[in-house]
């Protein structure tokens, strides 16, 4: 009989992986304690903007034409646990309110109101970004509160969802890892994965601490790895050389690899920055804090590079007051593909210059609703043109596609000055140059 799964949580890591398991062909059942998350997702609708979701969802939730159905959602402990053979958590991890730790309460909350329902054997499988050492008490907790006792099990399975490719990352992941502590485990999760890891996917099998310190020592690396080349930039702007091709010259060491070597205003978003930070609270609970002093700096260099955004933009406009100027603001998420503005550097860059008096005006092709909720005294256009209309600066602050294909005469006709300052070094600057725009990227003086 195949395996019947649930969703503890249908935000962005949830709603994907529901519909995914229901397109890997198994019967699921979603579970979110928000009545309207929960309506909306049943009109295959979903809270956020992630490429191909909302087509997969309409594949599988009943009521649409041609749906299998295999995908429902609920509001009820009791249907979960009577459902599942196999409960996938999904709930949110955010960094606590004035600390730099994780706030562990909504997966608390979720296997605790799991608990009492697991009558039966049941495998619990946590995916969210946690502090290592929490699967143990978990684990715990759900032996001595499930009345199936010893039957009911954790394991330990990590996301590695990108926004903007998270349909892709969890049909076709790079690598699947569980922490798991029985062979029944291990074998319950290798079904789930069979048709991925039949594509060859990477199925590794770990233990719990492990598993968990995974996700939390990959997003170090690659915060790591950016706020490197983002420090080499600041040399570069010292020096006169050129941060791209510095970049260029050194990621073709296979050692070191192209891939997240581009420098500019830095990174943002709802994992990298509390992920590391939470990485380094724990160190320090466990008496290994000097180990991870070096992400500090990370994070520093990474917010540091906001400010110097805002003062390449001052410079650019004479070196005063941003009073009585206008400034034009392209991009507003924390990365493109997505409508997400948590911790964006965009977001914080134009607040930032609004705050000293700028007249900033910003548009962006997924975000606006969201940006208008964290700053609604921002200017907003709805599109790039008129956001740069009777512009004195022009700030790319999100590589979306879109703005490497404006045409930069069009733009040219309505900015106030043709001045154009690249924050994520990804638009063309002979095509700007070309059109009349004076270009200036950051950590590229001379380019």
């Amino acid at each position: 009989m195949s395996l019947k799964i649930t969703v503890i949580g249908t935000g962005y890591l949830g709603a994907t992986h529901a519909a995914a398991m229901a397109e890997l062909g198994f019967e699921v059942l979603g579970l979110d304690v928000v009545p309207e998350k929960i309506a909306m997702l049943e009109r295959g609708e979903t809270p956020m903007y992630e490429p191909g979701l909302e087509e997969l969802l309409r594949r599988h939730v009943a009521g649409f034409e041609g749906s299998t159905g295999r995908l429902r959602f609920t509001t009820d402990w009791a249907e979960v646990g009577a459902f599942g053979d196999v409960h996938f958590v999904c709930v949110n991890t955010p960094q606590k309110h004035g600390e730099y730790a994780c706030d562990m309460s909504y997966v608390d909350s979720a296997v605790a109101s799991l608990a009492p329902h697991l009558r039966g054997p049941a495998l619990v499988v946590g995916k969210s970004t946690v502090p290592v050492g929490s699967a143990d008490r978990l684990a715990a907790y759900l032996a001595e509160h499930a009345p199936a006792g010893g039957d009911a099990e954790l394991a330990w399975n990590p996301e590695f969802l990108r926004e903007g490719f998270a349909v892709e990352d969890t049909l076709h992941p790079d690598r699947i890892v569980v922490g798991v502590r029985s062979e029944r485990a291990e074998k319950l999760l290798r079904e789930v994965y069979a048709t991925p890891v039949e594509g060859g996917t990477p199925f590794v099998v770990t233990d719990f601490p492990t598993a968990e310190l995974v996700k939390t020592a990959a997003n170090s690396f690659l915060a790591t790895k950016i706020s490197f080349i983002n420090a080499m930039a600041e040399v570069c702007e010292a020096a006169g050389g050129d941060v791209a091709k510095l970049a260029e010259a050194i990621g073709h060491d296979d050692r070191i690899g192209r891939k997240f070597l581009r420098a500019g205003i830095g990174f943002g978003g709802g994992c990298l920055p509390k992920d590391i930070r939470a990485f380094m609270a724990r160190a320090g609970e466990l008496g290994a804090d000097q180990a991870l002093t070096f992400l500090r700096e990370i994070d520093s260099i990474n917010m540091r590079r906001r400010g110097q955004m805002v003062e390449m933009a001052r410079e650019a406009l004479g070196g005063g007051s941003f009073l009585g100027k206008r400034v034009a603001v392209l991009g507003a998420t924390f990365k493109p593909d997505s409508d997400d503005v948590r911790d964006s550097p965009a977001l914080n860059v134009a607040g930032q210059i609004h705050l000293q008096g700028g007249q900033v005006t910003v548009y962006d092709p997924k975000g606006m609703d969201n940006a208008r909720k964290v700053f609604p005294t921002l200017g907003y256009a709805g599109s790039a043109l008129e956001a740069v209309r009777g512009a004195d600066v022009v700030l790319h602050l999100t590589e979306w596609r879109e703005f490497r294909e404006l045409d930069p005469a069009a733009l040219g006709e309505v900015a106030s000055a043709r001045l154009v300052l690249d924050g994520r070094n990804t638009l063309d600057p002979e095509l700007w140059r070309r059109a009349g725009w004076t270009y200036r990227a950051m950590g590229r003086p001379t380019a």
